[in-house]
């Protein structure tokens, strides 16, 4: 299966090239699309220049920094394009490690194939490493109010690390999504299992990064505590009307 692994950039200049090299290492067919949102640090200027010298690395250019889930839904809109059959969400910091990308494909080009492939830090085999524990209880923490609110059997639903064919994109109305950060994983994932997509997690070990700057955010973190509690009353609200509209029939 052709497959497109796709890397949103915004000032990574010092981990891009190690990740690129390390993706190129584990995983030689695969091609990348690395997608800048104008880095200041002139990240899209390196990616072009790494681009150059190798047919299988593609650079798309954004205006501004527009978020993480914009970039990848414009990635998505590109590899969807040109007929990709499986669409890969990777960072560019080294804390997904290019070693583990082959056991997501795997998975992926199983008989079996889910609609989903994730890469966890949260099931058994899965660990991180470097985390300060202020991190990992947010993760954990984060991780389980998602599966209380929205009923969601995932363990790491807000992990970035992802393989999608490409039948599960196509099902999705991307135009829609409009989440960021940990919020669009989760809009992303919620999106899967509620159209009765399954989602199969695969351990792996999520590395702190060592160079650049995180993304993290209070605002991130805050957007996706709104959005899950809408989306779980939503949900909660519409199970419970159902239940009555039946009883009453």
């Amino acid at each position: 299966m052709s497959t497109l692994v796709i890397i949103p950039t915004y000032d990574e200049r010092e981990s891009l090239p190690v990740t690129l090299a390390g993706v190129r290492k584990h995983a030689p067919d695969v091609d990348v699309l690395v997608v800048d949102d104008a880095s200041p640090d002139g990240t899209g200027e390196l990616a072009d220049a790494l681009a150059a010298g190798d047919d299988h690395v593609h650079v798309l250019h954004r205006a501004g920094k527009g978020g993480l889930g914009a970039a990848y839904v414009a990635g998505f809109g590109w590899g969807l394009e040109r007929g990709y059959d499986v669409l890969v969400e990777m960072d560019a910091d080294g804390s997904h490690r290019p070693a583990d990308l082959p056991r997501l494909l795997e998975r992926t080009a199983a008989d079996d194939a889910p609609a989903l492939v994730i890469g966890s830090r949260w099931v058994p085999g899965g660990s991180v490493v470097n985390w300060p524990w202020r991190r990992s209880v947010l993760s954990q923490g984060g991780n389980t109010y998602v599966r209380l609110a929205l009923g969601m059997p995932v363990k790491d639903a807000t992990a970035g690390f992802r393989a999608y064919p490409a039948a599960t994109l196509r099902a999705i109305d991307l135009a829609s999504v409009e989440s960021h950060g940990y919020c669009f994983q989760v809009d992303m994932t919620w999106r899967v299992v509620r159209d009765g997509g399954r989602v199969a997690e695969v351990p792996i070990t999520f590395v702190e990064r060592v160079a650049g700057v995180s993304k993290m955010s209070r605002a991130i973190v805050a957007e996706a505590l709104t959005k899950t509690t809408v989306w779980g009353l939503t949900y909660r609200t519409r199970k419970a009307r159902d239940l009555f509209t039946r009883a009453r029939g």
